[in-house]
């Protein structure tokens, strides 16, 4: 059976965020994308726009030193425009270690993702993790 073609973008946006390829990912997203990332810690919230989401995740690879992985482990989709990928996060940051699984609903629209909203495990871990 072939990959639903919504499955491959999202997998080609996995694996340009795995080498640092902030420029591949950047022409996976809508202008006017949208990043929502739980919590109330230094990087939650919604980041609007490519610039904002490539900034964050620059951020992100800062702030924990180049350790961030993000490892997707399976996808779901609904051929309507939503993908579902579930994913293994590691870093390490300031001493601390977060190891943990969660998601990211993905909307797309074409071939472009226009929404990403990101759910944890564990809010309580990511806090601590982030403080």
């Amino acid at each position: 059976m072939a990959e639903h073609p919504h499955v491959t973008l999202v997998r080609k946006g996995y694996e340009a965020f795995g080498r640092g390829d902030m420029a591949a990912l950047r022409e996976l997203l809508t202008s006017d994308c949208t990043h929502h990332v739980p919590g109330n810690h230094m990087l939650s919230g919604d980041y609007k726009g490519r610039d904002a989401i490539i900034e964050m995740y620059g951020r992100l690879a800062e702030e924990t030193d180049g350790t961030v992985r993000v490892e997707p482990r399976s996808y779901m989709v609904d051929g309507r425009g939503h993908v579902v990928a579930f994913h293994h996060v590691s870093a390490t940051r300031k001493g601390k270690r977060i190891e943990e699984d969660g998601c990211i609903v993905f909307r797309i629209v074409g071939d472009k993702v226009t929404d990403l909203d990101e759910c944890i495990e564990d809010l309580d871990a990511s806090q601590e993790f982030w403080s």
